[in-house]
């Protein structure tokens, strides 16, 4: 019952607007505002079956001669069968489509306007004018169906929406029954509902925009001085009671037509108009009021809406700062549990006196021993236990004669030092993998810190937004076809500029929406991430400052001769804030099993990176990690980190060859002097900053090509001969001439990556 309620009240809504649009008119001769609405009201997504009856009628109480009743039903007609032959096919009707379509529609008014004697000017008029009038109501209406009335309209949308008051006021204006003026009692009525509830610039508008309308048909500009008039006189009570604005509105009516005589003359009718519309604007409910209010000032909300998004970031900012402190303070109770190993003297001594005490205890030369040749024995028992713990035992024969000829328990001396030295070294080594795990863990506590803290420095900082940059972006993008519902520009920091725009999933891959943005912005904006908003057919395209290099790569491999298994392996990673991270790594020997080192190792680092963990760290984790599990499979580790904002690139190298820069007319060779990861527990990272130029070439290679050309220097030679600015041929040249010098023999495997700066 409610659904067709509703229905039947569009239905009289449609009937009334083509009723008085189809009044409208331009000097009495061109009608081009009833025709376009049809057609734009479909294209809007209203039902068919109510425009299709509605303009009929509405066209048909105006007018009901046998041409006019042919040209509403051929109109019609021209919208109704490309509609369901479109919705048959279930293919969507183009927008240029639209246009052929109500240019079509006009067949009929054209043949009998030149049958009948019409001026050409005047159907060239309502046909053209036709056609441009369709083409603002698709401005408007596009918008306002896929975004709501909740945005603000821009100022293309605005003028678009002022033509078609315009038009509603051309039409009412010839509804004057004996003084009684249609135009007079919408404009009063809409005057005062926009006083309470919007701006003083929206209702000045208005009124201006009204009473320009009232001009079309016969240049008369009898209402314009009036509609100012009531719109100054309400503005002066805007905000005060309810009661006072149609006071203010009658007041000024009383004005007009006693003081300035405007009318040309006085009769009830004439004041009726402002009468009826006052007592309408009382009764209207509050809660309408209210809810007309925010629809109308919706981009106002939008400042407590950024207010809140700062506030939030303060708010996570500190509670942020206060877990870096946990992990901070957890970081210290951890390095306080880890036990300081004893030195070598202090092993040796500890282990002399627990074989003294099991072996001599209760020997009869034991006084002799350890009193008369006291320092001798400890020294002898002493060399004994450094000879177990290098060989791994001690036999018969690295007793001194004289020992051996006195002392009667040598086969338990020497059983005893072996064991004990044994059991120190199982208990050493898990102590410290204990220790080694220990550290690893404060390590990470302290990564996770660090990161926490520059999240809280990052997220306390204030976002500051750009309203006016934000409605200037939306009115470029709608005036090249893409529809923006809503945009947020801020500043990350003084270099970085960041967009977020709201627009429809076809718009996306257009050109010209980060030109636009870019444009507006001031600076090079790129698209970084697209994703899909609440709303179905609209996604959400995140823009940012456009860093000043960007970066291409190309990589060339080759496992080792007679096996299938590359040891080599790479990672190139996009991170945060604008940097890539290149990465080759190459496990000891070659197979299967140091292609697994070599992946384990590189995939530690890559997703260390990509938490945000600084260098050092980064690299004394991942080689404590290798270093527990003991295979003696060891790997050797090459990365460059590039921020593209600057241009400076992080070497960081654990036991790699040698890594080139090559420019234009010089090569660098960047040296390693570490060992490779996962040898000793602790490493000491070295990391070179390079400060990159256009068109540069870094290179990074595994052993096997390094190698190939016998040293740095004729390696550097080479890439100087290589004239290819495309990365990836320059990466199969020097993998064809590493080949080519072992006479196309891979002695070891070959991976080369080549990364090249725009």
């Amino acid at each position: 019952m409610k659904n067709k309620l509703n229905l039947i009240i569009r239905f009289l809504c449609f009937t009334i607007l083509f009723f008085i649009l189809s009044r409208a008119n331009i000097y009495g001769e061109i009608f081009p505002f009833a025709f376009p609405m049809l057609f734009a009201l479909a294209w809007a997504n209203q039902k068919v079956y109510l425009l299709a009856p509605a303009y009929i009628i509405g066209h048909l109480i105006n007018y009901h001669a046998f041409p006019d009743i042919i040209n509403a039903l051929v109109t019609v007609l021209f919208l109704l069968v490309p509609y369901y032959i479109h919705l048959v096919l279930k293919k969507p009707m183009k927008k240029y489509e639209l246009f052929i379509f109500s240019l079509f529609s006009q067949v009929s008014y054209i043949t009998f306007g030149i049958l009948n004697g019409i001026s050409m000017v005047a159907i060239i008029g309502t046909v053209l004018g036709g056609l441009a009038f369709l083409y603002g109501c698709l401005v408007i209406f596009e918008p306002l169906i896929i975004r709501g009335f909740s945005y603000k309209l821009t100022a293309v949308e605005m003028t678009c929406g002022a033509v078609i008051l315009m038009a509603i006021s051309a039409g009412l204006v010839s509804f004057d029954i004996y003084g009684f003026s249609l135009l007079k009692l919408f404009v009063s009525f809409g005057l005062l509902v926009l006083a309470h509830v919007s701006t003083s610039t929206l209702t000045l508008i208005f009124s201006g925009v009204m009473g320009l309308g009232s001009m079309l048909p016969s240049n008369n500009p009898i209402f314009v001085a009036p509609f100012l008039i009531w719109s100054l006189a309400v503005l002066i009570f805007r905000g005060q009671n309810k009661v006072f604005l149609p006071l203010a509105l009658l007041a000024g009516e009383m004005l007009i037509t006693f003081y300035f005589n405007l009318y040309y003359g006085f009769s009830v009718a004439e004041i009726l108009p402002t009468i009826i519309s006052s007592v309408a604007f009382l009764v209207l409910p509050k809660n309408f009021l209210k809810q007309l209010s925010s629809l109308l000032t919706a981009s106002n909300e939008r400042l407590a809406v950024k207010n809140v998004v700062n506030r939030n970031r303060e708010l996570l900012g500190r509670r942020l700062s206060c877990l870096s402190e946990v992990f901070c303070d957890m970081n210290e109770v951890f390095k306080k549990l880890i036990k300081s190993q004893m030195s070598e003297e202090e092993v040796k001594d500890m282990l002399y006196e627990e074989v003294k005490d099991t072996i001599c205890k209760g020997c009869p030369e034991q006084k002799h021993c350890h009193r008369t040749f006291c320092e001798d024995t400890k020294k002898i028992f002493k060399e004994l236990i450094t000879i177990s713990f290098e060989r791994g035992k001690v036999t018969i024969l690295d007793f001194p004669s004289y020992l051996s000829s006195r002392c009667g328990r040598v086969t338990h001396l020497i059983s005893e030092i072996n064991t004990l030295t044994n059991q120190y070294k199982s208990y050493s080594t898990l102590v410290g993998n204990v220790d080694t795990s220990k550290r690893l863990i404060s390590d990470q506590l302290s990564g996770i810190s660090s990161i926490m803290k520059n999240l809280a420095d990052e997220v306390d900082s204030l976002v500051s937004f750009d309203t006016s940059r934000e409605t200037k972006i939306i009115d470029e993008l709608s005036s090249n076809n893409i529809i923006c519902t809503d945009a947020v520009i801020y500043e990350k920091d003084a270099r970085s500029t960041l967009a977020s725009l709201v627009v429809r999933e076809e718009d996306t891959g257009k050109l010209k929406l980060p030109q636009v943005v870019s444009k507006v912005c001031g600076g090079k904006m790129a698209i970084y991430d697209v994703h899909p908003t609440e709303k179905v057919g609209l996604v959400n395209v995140n823009l940012k400052s456009a860093p000043m290099f960007d970066c291409v790569f190309g990589i060339a491999s080759q496992p080792k001769s007679g096996s299938n298994i590359s040891g080599d392996s790479h990672s190139i990673e996009r991170l945060d804030g604008d940097k890539f991270m290149f990465a080759i790594c190459d496990g000891m020997g070659s197979g299967q099993e140091a292609g697994e080192k070599s992946q384990t190792a590189v995939g530690l680092v890559e997703n260390f990176y990509k938490a945000g963990f600084d260098n050092e760290i980064i690299l004394s984790s991942v080689n404590k990690l290798l270093n527990l599990e003991k295979d003696d499979i060891f790997s050797t580790i090459d990365i460059v980190v590039i921020d593209l904002k600057n241009g400076i690139a992080d070497f960081v190298k654990m036991g790699s060859a040698s890594s080139y820069i090559r420019g234009q007319d010089e090569c660098k060779i960047i040296e390693c002097s570490s060992l490779p990861i996962g040898i000793l527990q602790d490493v000491n990272t070295v990391t070179k900053k390079v400060v990159l130029n256009e068109k540069d070439m870094i290179v990074l290679c595994s052993d096997g090509i390094n190698d190939a050309f016998g040293s740095d220097s004729q390696f550097r030679d080479f890439l100087l001969t290589i004239k290819s600015v495309n990365p990836q041929e320059v990466a199969d040249k020097i993998l064809e001439r590493a080949l080519a010098n072992n006479n196309g023999y891979a002695v070891d495997d070959m991976t080369c990556l080549v990364v090249k700066i725009f």
